[in-house]
């Protein structure tokens, strides 16, 4: 629910207006951390997809994304806790190196 449709009663209930401008902040934030999780659990299944299809190779774009993940995250051969791959894929897209490996390419992102 959005910040803005909450309101808070003050002065004995005769004004309603009260700024919501810092619980809409940290919402924003704790918003946009889950979405860097998201994001990272589908790097990594991407990658692990990747891991499954060879000898099948991927494009340049989506190769030098893959290499990058796999320098930093193992492919996953066995059963393990994901927690610290979510966590090292996050810090990875949090820190822009996938960014600089796709700039080098040339390629344009948008």
């Amino acid at each position: 629910m959005p910040a803005s449709v909450d309101s808070i009663p003050s002065s004995a209930n005769k004004e309603d207006h009260v700024s919501m401008g810092t619980i809409a902040a940290r919402r924003f934030a704790e918003i946009v951390a889950n979405a860097e999780h998201v994001v990272a659990i589908e790097w990594l299944a991407a990658a692990q997809g990747i891991d499954m299809r060879a000898p099948l190779q991927p494009g340049p774009l989506t190769g030098a994304i893959w290499r990058g993940i796999r320098q930093v995250i193992p492919s996953l051969t066995a059963d393990r806790v994901l927690a610290g791959d979510i966590a090292a894929a996050t810090e990875l897209l949090r820190s822009g190196a996938l960014e600089t490996e796709v700039a080098e390419l040339g390629v344009p992102l948008a």
